[in-house]
């Protein structure tokens, strides 16, 4: 008995998630292919698990580049109090002459990211180019992702300036990873998306509108549910973990009225959408020409750094 009783166990008092959460954003990705015309659907449905897995490579490189944490989140609350977004310039360039690029930088970028990459999708497309075409894709589906996330559309994006820290990795891991697997993620076909700038927004604004239910719900469900009822410690693998309960997680899930599922959906159909807007952009190349790549492998170097180091940027859950 005592050999057992000196096993280590490690003990984690925060959520070390990011983001969706790997389980979230390989969900988004993957769901996201089933969006696709016939056209599109061969290569994409030949590729999904490369799209699935490299889905999460974006928030590994917060580990490894310096400028990777701004393309995830914007604080529009340094800008302004409330929607709609009327200070903050929606061009880059007019952003950036009016504040600085360094302030633009420092407060995110992630609507902008989200512009970009699709025209670097669609020049991909145009060249026949499909390696970075499934890279670019898998890319792009994170960034989306995060466009609709309302905790990445404040400053208080883990709840550390109201009492709240690990409330980012409870609304966007813990809640998707309990009651995902009854979330309704058909959502129909992809569409061309005539206005990509203006939609860019208007999702992002819709994120920033939500951020104080979030909050505020959470704090409502602490005092239902009492403080002493709101964690409790899992065994995963080798490691005890403390996390956020069912009992409080049930609770904030239902007082939260479907958002998590609901913007688990818009993010599927947007990436999906994004991701046929470029290819009809190209001019709809012919994707049977895709040559045959290997097989997914991991970047052994970015999951080593990913392991081993500290995120670099803003520290969500840290």
């Amino acid at each position: 008995m005592k050999k057992i009783a000196h096993q280590v166990f490690i003990i984690v008092c925060s959520i070390s998630l990011v983001s969706w959460g790997f389980y979230g954003h390989r969900t988004i990705n993957h769901a996201a292919v089933f969006t696709l015309p016939t056209e599109m659907f061969g290569f994409y449905k030949k590729h999904i698990d490369y799209i699935r897995e490299m889905a999460v490579n974006a928030d590994k490189r917060r580990y490894a580049v310096a400028d990777e944490a701004a393309k995830h989140f914007l604080d529009a609350d340094f800008y302004e109090k409330s929607a709609p977004l009327d200070t903050l310039p929606h061009h880059w360039d007019s952003a950036v002459a009016k504040y600085g690029l360094d302030t633009v930088m420092a407060h995110g970028i992630v609507p902008w990211q989200v512009i970009k990459m699709k025209y670097w999708l669609t020049d991909a497309f145009k060249k026949r180019d499909f390696k970075n075409v499934l890279r670019l894709s898998a890319d792009l589906g994170h960034y989306v992702a995060d466009l609709h996330v309302p905790l990445h559309s404040t400053h208080n994006y883990d709840g550390q300036l109201s009492g709240q820290e690990g409330i980012h990795g409870l609304w966007e891991s813990r809640l998707p990873e309990l009651f995902g697997q009854n979330y309704d993620l058909f959502v129909g076909k992809a569409r061309y998306i005539n206005q990509l700038d203006s939609e860019v927004w208007v999702r992002f604004e819709q994120s920033f509108a939500a951020k104080d239910s979030v909050l505020l719900l959470e704090k409502l469900a602490t005092q239902y549910v009492k403080e002493s009822n709101k964690y409790t410690f899992e065994t995963r693998g080798r490691q005890t973990v403390k996390t956020y309960s069912e009992k409080f997680s049930s609770h904030y899930h239902e007082k939260l009225n479907d958002m998590v599922e609901k913007r688990m959906q818009a993010s599927i159909e947007f990436v999906g959408s994004i991701w046929f807007t470029a290819w009809v952009d190209a001019g709809q190349p012919d994707l049977n020409e895709d040559a045959n790549f290997e097989p997914y492998i991991p970047d052994e170097n970015l999951d080593s750094i990913y392991l081993n180091s500290k995120i670099i940027g803003r520290p969500e859950t840290e």
